[in-house]
């Protein structure tokens, strides 16, 4: 456990993931300022800063724990986008990269979850 969060891919790509949710959080209608852009915008933040919390906890079971919690953001993440999508705010071709990064995500937070189990 002695690597940095910040040398964690998975986290590096999580902060990706945030600036790409935050850019396209401009594009929603002022109406959902303070309700489905606040709850994205957390959600997204969620993600990162649970690995970074975890990884940063003194045992492998803790970090488990958190990333398990980044993982439910990011689905939290990935319903509000589609949901974006189907209530017409975003295309889907505005959120194919914000989509593609939850996958990776999500996928590389499972490796890492089996990986600590070993």
């Amino acid at each position: 456990m002695g690597v940095s969060y910040k040398n964690l891919d998975v986290w590096q790509k999580s902060m990706n993931l945030v600036v790409e949710i935050y850019g396209l959080l401009k594009f929603l209608p002022i109406t959902e300022q303070y309700a489905l852009s606040n709850q994205m915008r957390r959600a997204a933040v969620s993600v990162p800063s649970n690995i970074a919390e975890g990884q940063q906890r003194n045992s492998p079971k803790e970090f488990i724990s958190f990333l398990s919690i980044a993982k439910g953001s990011l689905a939290e993440l990935e319903t509000q986008l589609i949901l974006c999508n189907r209530l017409g705010y975003l295309t889907e071709v505005q959120t194919e990269t914000a989509m593609s990064l939850c996958q990776d995500i999500g996928r590389m937070i499972y490796a890492l979850i089996n990986s600590l189990k070993l």
